[in-house]
C-alpha cells in the first residue's frame, strides 16, 4: 500500500499555520513570531526554520536556489534542495536571477535580489538579546519597550576591549526605526544588502519556534556608534584569482606547501557566471 505524499510535504493545516506566522511576520517588520515548528526528517539545527518556511510558500512554478555559506553544492544545500525537489518536482537552479526562492545559510547572494524574488535565511539564534537576559519573558519586555541599551552595551564592551566592535557574523540590526533583529549568522559585508532590499526577507528558526521578516523596501541599519560605525569586512586591494572579481565578500585560502595567500569568490555561482562571461566575451572577440 502506497502512502500519500502531500505537495511540499507538510499537510495544508501546516501550511496555513506557518503561513499566517509569516504573514504577521511580515506586517511587523524585524518582530519574532511564534510559530509551531514541526518535526522534520533533518535535525534540528540543520535549516529546519528555512526549510519550513519555504515548503509553506514554494509553488509548482516557482524555481529553487539553495546555499550553504556561500556554496550550491554543500551537503546541507544538497540536502534541502533533494527533500524539496523530491516533494514538489520543482526545477532547481544554481543561478541566482533564475530562482524565485533563495534558502540560506549564512550568505546573502552578491547579486541583487529583485521584486519577484523571496530570500528565505536559516537563522540558529533569532534573539539578539539573548546574551543580554537568558529569560524569554524579559527578552520580551525589553522588544515590547524598546529598551535595547543592553545590546548598544555589549558592543560598548567590545570597544573598550578589543578597541572596535568585533561582531563576526549575525551583527544586529535596527528594523524599520523599531525592533533590533538579528539577521542570520551572516557577515557583516551582507548587512547592507538587506536594507531596501526589493526582494521580501524571511527568516525561519526551527528550533526557537521563531518566524520573523524583512519586507521589500524597508529600513535596515546596522547597530553602530557615532565615533565608532558599524564597518563590513575589507578586501581593499583583493580580488578573486579565479574570475577577477572585486567587492565581493572573499574567502582566504593559503597554499599549505608555499604558504602564499589568495582570494575567491565565496557565492560560487556568481564566480561561475563571472567566469561563463569572460569566456562568453573571449569567443564573440575571436570570431569579430
Amino acid at each position: 500500500m502506497k502512502t500519500k505524499t502531500h505537495f511540499a510535504f507538510f499537510d495544508e493545516g501546516s501550511k496555513k499555520e506557518i503561513r499566517r506566522a509569516t504573514l504577521k511576520a511580515v506586517a511587523i517588520p524585524g518582530y519574532q513570531v511564534p510559530f509551531a515548528s514541526r518535526e522534520m526528517p533533518i535535525a534540528r539545527g540543520w535549516g529546519t526554520g528555512g526549510l519550513q518556511l519555504t515548503l509553506s510558500l514554494i509553488g509548482k512554478n516557482d524555481v529553487l536556489k539553495v546555499i550553504d555559506q556561500g556554496a550550491d553544492e554543500s551537503v546541507n544545500a544538497v540536502s534541502i534542495k533533494k527533500l524539496v525537489q523530491h516533494t514538489t518536482g520543482v526545477p532547481l537552479t544554481e543561478s541566482t536571477t533564475d530562482a524565485t526562492i533563495i534558502q540560506s545559510r549564512h550568505r546573502i547572494p552578491e547579486l541583487p535580489l529583485k521584486s519577484d524574488q523571496i530570500l528565505v535565511l536559516q537563522v540558529p539564534n533569532p534573539e539578539p538579546l539573548r546574551k543580554v537576559d537568558a529569560r524569554e519573558y524579559m527578552t520580551k519586555r525589553m522588544h515590547a519597550e524598546d529598551d535595547y541599551s543592553g545590546a548598544w552595551l555589549i558592543l560598548f564592551e567590545q570597544i573598550m576591549r578589543y578597541g572596535k566592535m568585533t561582531t563576526g557574523a549575525a551583527h544586529p540590526v535596527y528594523v524599520n526605526g523599531r525592533y533590533v533583529m538579528a539577521p542570520s549568522p551572516i557577515p557583516r559585508f551582507d548587512n547592507p544588502k538587506m536594507h531596501q532590499s526589493e526582494a521580501l526577507i524571511l527568516l525561519g528558526a526551527g528550533r526557537e519556534k521563531k518566524i520573523y521578516a524583512v519586507p521589500p523596501y524597508t529600513n535596515v541599519e546596522s547597530l553602530g556608534f557615532e565615533d565608532y560605525p558599524f564597518t563590513v569586512e575589507s578586501f581593499e586591494g583583493e580580488q578573486c584569482h579565479l574570475c577577477g572579481a572585486t567587492e565581493v565578500f572573499l574567502d582566504e585560502l593559503i597554499d599549505p606547501d608555499s604558504c602564499e595567500r589568495t582570494y575567491q569568490c565565496n557565492d560560487t555561482s556568481h564566480c561561475i557566471e563571472r567566469l561563463n562571461s569572460k569566456e562568453a566575451e573571449e569567443v564573440e572577440k575571436s570570431y569579430a
